[in-house]
């Protein structure tokens, strides 16, 4: 076991841990730390616990100090030089005329290094932006090319929830999302209903992925025979996942058909094999498919 603290640089960013190097250091407290990147500024966003050796890349780089007041000065100075820095930027991509889309700058703790994160439809010859921007800045120069799920994570925004994207707000790492999950939670393969503002599939179709797989196996599949706890057979017209009710369409004894509404452990059938609901597309389905799939410029029936 060894004794670390996770600590944070960006908001909603990834958790890295330190050594806490024998400082009384509790959440939410900011500390200078070494890096890939140099020196920095972080909040400590885990506080002193104990985690097995094999969840730590050694070697663990201790803490250097706890910040101190004019720490915080430095770090309010250089959040302030970061939006000058963006704008100049913005001002040498035009004059060199370059496709790419400035999204962010960041300085270092330590002011050894500026970092300006863009997007772009292909690769950019930046070098003569970067002999540029170092003339200016006279300091090393990092651009940094990104992808749309990083670029509004950086951005935030708000969803179609209503509420801040999760990316922005706690979603530490990008999970895996496919095309699958939706199709096991029974969600339109409309594009415009199951894409995030970044264009790619919502995050928070992995959120609910392992309660509907638990709750879509106890159920039948639509077509399905069964038999309800009243001797009746019939054939399955629709399921609720989330309720756990199973419509059905009953023969009575007069050969009369009726549609009734059965608790799924009223009823008898055999149990399914696991299948993968992910590519029992029809045609409507795939259609919508390919627009989203043109949209993302790459397959949905893989995870990405």
């Amino acid at each position: 076991m060894v004794n670390v603290i996770g600590v944070r640089f960006r908001n909603a960013g990834k958790i890295y841990y330190f050594d806490p190097a024998g400082f009384d250091i509790k959440q939410d407290d900011n500390v200078i730390v070494e890096t890939a990147r140099g020196v920095e500024y972080g909040r400590v966003v885990l506080g002193l616990r104990q985690i097995e050796d094999e969840e730590v890349i050694q070697p663990l780089k201790p803490v250097i100090r706890q910040a101190t007041p004019e720490d915080d000065e430095v770090e309010i100075k250089n959040k302030e030089k970061e939006k000058e820095a963006f704008q100049i930027c913005l001002e040498k991509i035009k004059k060199h005329g370059l496709e790419m889309k400035l999204i962010d700058s960041e300085y270092t703790f330590d002011n050894n290094k500026v970092l300006f994160y863009f997007t772009a439809d292909g690769r950019i010859d930046f070098r003569e932006l970067v002999k540029d921007l170092a003339s200016v800045f006279k300091t090393r120069i990092e651009l940094r090319q990104i992808g749309v799920r990083d670029e509004t994570k950086i951005v935030g925004g708000i969803g179609i929830c209503g509420r801040t994207l999760c990316c922005n707000s706690h979603l530490s790492e990008f999970a895996p999302v496919s095309i699958k999950m939706a199709k096991e939670q029974n969600l339109s393969l409309n594009p415009t209903k199951i894409s995030g503002v970044c264009g790619r599939l919502m995050c928070c179709l992995k959120n609910e992925q392992e309660a509907y797989e638990e709750l879509n196996a106890k159920l039948p599949d639509v077509g399905d025979y069964v038999t309800t706890n009243d001797n009746l057979k019939g054939e399955v017209q629709s399921v609720s996942v989330l309720k756990q009710l199973v419509k059905v369409i009953v023969t009575l004894e007069n050969d009369e058909k009726e549609v009734r509404e059965y608790k799924v452990e009223d009823l008898n059938f055999r149990p399914k094999k696991r299948k993968d609901k992910g590519n029992n597309i029809d045609d409507e389905e795939l259609r919508a498919l390919e627009l989203l799939e043109k949209k993302e410029g790459k397959s949905l029936l893989d995870d990405e």
